[in-house]
């Protein structure tokens, strides 16, 4: 018996473990997902009655998790929920981050078809969502399941009107649905979600193209903004590469005026060494002529010592011939200084 409950418990744990994330994304209403038909299909108008303290009603004798809050009809089926204005639907499937607080908050009693993961939570508390769709819905959903009983809203009155409307008489067009229930029921809903699906059509498709219009202005905008910054960057490009230019530019005339200059000043340094050279030669010349002038002048004294020489030979013989004193010959062979000739050595040294 033992053995019995024990594998009867781990078997509720490994099914309601089964089910500790959400099988699906989060859609909410509007977002494409609308007029989805999930099989409910009443031939009259289901029976509601109130679930004690809370602003909900359920449906007793639906074979459904089938309730009615804020105006519309709640269905939780295969893990999703959905909501109509009308109890036949279509069905619009409504995110888990977005199902209103108070259709979370009946208790697991009223589910007339439990999912298999409610087993062993209590009857009169709100299924733990929290556990089953984890951690991040309960951060962002967190105080859901806290709320002051004396505090809560007066239920919306149910669209009894409906009952008309059976069988072949069913409305299926949702414009035709929202014209018979603006001229039958004025109940102004309190719920986000549940204010979207009392919009007109007119007035969703009115959004929807306001919406995609914005869209479109913010695409434009923001293509504008990348051109304006594309401009930008190819002008801040333009004014770089302007700015090498005159780098550039300026560089050349740089290294123009610094060839120019080391061409002046290689110039000029051939010029003074060419005027040196010059000089040079002129002192050159200057030398040559006066070494000329002075092998000259010894030359012409050599003649004269050789002249006088050959005369005082000349003159000795004659007196060796005339038996005269030869020793008269040195003084008469003494060459007579002329001043001119002194002047002129003294202008040759």
């Amino acid at each position: 018996m033992k053995k019995s409950y024990l594998m009867i418990a781990i078997s509720m744990a490994l099914v309601q473990g089964c089910y500790t994330a959400p099988p699906y994304q989060p859609y909410s209403y509007g977002s494409g997902y609308s007029g989805v038909s999930i099989g409910i299909n009443f031939s009259t108008y289901p029976d509601f009655v109130r679930i004690p303290g809370y602003p909900v009603y359920y449906a007793p004798q639906v074979a459904s998790n089938y309730f009615f809050y804020d105006g519309l009809y709640w269905v939780f089926q295969s893990d999703n929920w959905y909501a109509s204005s009308w109890y036949n639907g279509p069905w619009d499937r409504v995110g888990y981050y977005d199902v209103p607080a108070y259709v979370l908050r009946v208790p697991v009693r009223y589910y007339r078809q439990p999912p298999p993961y409610f087993r062993g939570w209590h009857a009169d508390a709100p299924p733990r969502w929290g556990d089953h769709w984890g951690r991040d819905w309960e951060q962002r959903r967190s105080g859901w399941d806290r709320w002051d009983r004396d505090s809560a809203p007066a239920p919306a009155p149910l669209p009894i009107y409906q009952r008309n409307y059976s069988g072949d008489r069913y409305p299926r067009a949702v414009e035709q649905q929202h014209t018979i229930r603006s001229e039958n029921y004025r109940y102004q809903p309190r719920e986000p979600v549940t204010q979207q699906h009392f919009e007109p059509r007119a007035q969703q498709d009115q959004q929807r193209q306001q919406e995609q219009r914005q869209q479109e202005q913010r695409q434009q905008e923001q293509r504008q903004q990348e051109q304006r910054q594309q401009e930008q960057r190819q002008q801040e490009q333009r004014q770089q590469e302007q700015r090498q230019q005159e780098q550039l530019q300026q560089e050349q005339q740089r290294k123009a005026a610094s060839e120019k200059q080391a061409a002046e000043k290689q110039q000029a340094e051939r010029k003074r060494q060419a005027e040196q050279q010059q000089q040079e030669q002129r002192q050159r010349d200057v030398r040559q002529k006066q070494q000329q002038a002075a092998e000259k002048q010894q030359a012409e004294r050599k003649r004269q010592a050789e002249l006088q020489q050959k005369r005082q030979a000349e003159c000795e013989r004659q007196a060796i011939e005339q038996h005269q004193d030869p020793r008269q010959c040195q003084s008469e062979a003494q060459p007579k200084e002329q001043p001119g000739n002194q002047n002129r050595d003294n202008n040759g040294k």
